[in-house]
């Protein structure tokens, strides 16, 4: 890349430390409602279903808008539009204090949700900063940004107790944080350097239709499912752990937000890892660990509280089967590395193999893994209406990583056939670019 030849390593260290910094603001405004929400449903008397529609209510915006924010950011730039977003976005946020009733409240959850948009812009905006062979480090250091759900449900209740109980506090104080990291970000950061390169030319960047071009790709949409678990979920669970925890176990939702933070903590900062990882030994080996650790623990955490009668010598022996809390918070901090791993092991590709498209092709990838964080929360508050069970959700997630890894198996494997047709296996082949198929159009395609 031929823009990158004056790039000082002091310029790099910038953009993506500003980057990471805002979008770490943003994904905290983005899962507000993991917190308020619990209080918003006690003051309006809402139901799990009608509150799982409200918390996963910002997840649909910040997903739907990726790709929108993806091309733009790539048309206008990285830096103007990551700025123009958060300050919509706190506007957004401000107006939400207002809200009265279910239906306004939904309506101001859309315009918070535009705060998960940010994730798009800044992939495109930092990947343009590093060559390839660098990327995969960058950008997993950027999704570190996702630590900001780990911020909100550590310290949005203690934020909540500061102010009498009263989240409308709290939601002026993200308001706020979120206007000035937006100012902040727009005075310390530079336009990107292919931005740089097509102002000094004269040159604009691709339409929108053109940057939509390599969504044609099966290959696109298969990344875009497997984020669908390992970023979707991970939000999701960020939104529902606390609910989970005050319910099954009777927790505070003060120790509940504690909780679920130590499971976010690690979904967030082992990210940079997972870049490192795909970096040096392949994403697919990270993918493989991550899919396959997922369902192990999954399987566990499905399990719900049983109580067991056996017809014993001398009459009837009752026992329970609980998962203890200890086990279910030990595991989540388990699944929560492993889906970090996994969410840098997806964007590894998409700068490699779409250079000039990384707004389109990871904006479509990331809408599909936030409609994950949208439609899970959802289910899950259905499925504790209709089935009763409270582990329930983690029963559906157990299915949808079970298909993930198989769908990613065999899509190794003919992939492999079909460019190594006298091989029968993946075993004993070179790394091919992980997750890549092949860069040819029949591959890409199947």
């Amino acid at each position: 890349m031929g823009y990158l030849d004056n790039i000082t390593k002091g310029q790099q260290t910038t953009a993506l430390t500003s980057s990471t910094l805002a979008f770490t603001v943003c994904f905290a405004v983005w899962t507000i409602f993991s917190i308020i929400g619990i209080r918003i449903k006690a003051e309006l008397g809402l139901n799990d279903s009608q509150f799982g529609l409200l918390i996963a209510t910002p997840i649909l915006t910040g997903s739907v808008s990726r790709i929108f924010l993806g091309i733009w950011a790539d048309q206008f730039g990285g830096r103007l539009v990551y700025t123009l977003l958060m300050l919509v976005t706190a506007v957004a946020v401000a107006i939400l204090t207002f809200a009265d009733t279910y239906l306004m409240f939904l309506l101001a959850a859309l315009g918070l949700g535009l705060a998960g948009g940010s994730f798009a812009v800044g992939i495109a905006y930092v990947s343009k900063w590093y060559p390839k062979e660098q990327q995969g480090t960058a950008l997993g250091i950027f999704g570190v940004g996702n630590v900001g759900a780990a911020i909100t449900n550590f310290g949005a209740p203690y934020l909540l107790i500061a102010f009498g109980g009263e989240w409308k506090g709290v939601a002026f104080v993200y308001a706020a944080v979120l206007a000035v990291t937006a100012i902040l970000f727009y005075i310390f950061t530079k336009d990107d350097p292919a931005q740089q390169e097509r102002k000094a030319k004269g040159i604009r960047g691709d339409g929108f239709i053109k940057q939509l071009a390599p969504l044609k790709y099966m290959q696109v949409w298969r990344f875009a499912f497997y984020y669908f678990f390992v970023f979707g979920a991970y939000v999701a669970l960020a939104l529902w752990l606390p609910r989970f925890y005050t319910g099954a176990y009777g927790l505070s939702l003060a120790t509940a937000g504690l909780l679920t933070a130590i499971y976010a903590l690690p979904g967030s900062i082992f990210r940079a890892l997972g870049g490192y990882l795909s970096d040096k030994i392949g994403a697919r080996a990270v993918m493989y660990w991550t899919f396959g650790v997922s369902l192990a623990v999954m399987f566990v955490l499905s399990y719900p509280s049983t109580t067991y009668t056996v017809a014993g010598i001398e009459g009837p022996i009752e026992f329970n089967i609980t998962v203890p809390l200890w086990l279910v918070v030990g595991l989540t901090i388990v699944l929560g590395f492993f889906m970090s791993l996994g969410k840098a092991a997806v964007y590894k590709h998409i700068p490699v193999y779409y250079p000039n498209h990384v707004g389109s092709v990871g904006g479509m990838v990331g809408l599909i893994g936030g409609l994950g964080g949208f439609f899970l929360p959802v289910a899950f508050g259905v499925m504790n209406d209709l089935i009763g069970v409270w582990t329930s959700h983690f029963m559906l997630l157990t299915i949808l990583v079970a298909i993930n890894l198989v769908w990613m198996h065999i899509a190794i494997i003919r992939s492999e056939k079909a460019k190594f047709p006298e091989q029968s296996g993946p075993k004993d082949l070179p790394e091919l670019g992980d997750l890549q198929d092949t860069i040819s159009e029949g591959a890409k395609n199947g």
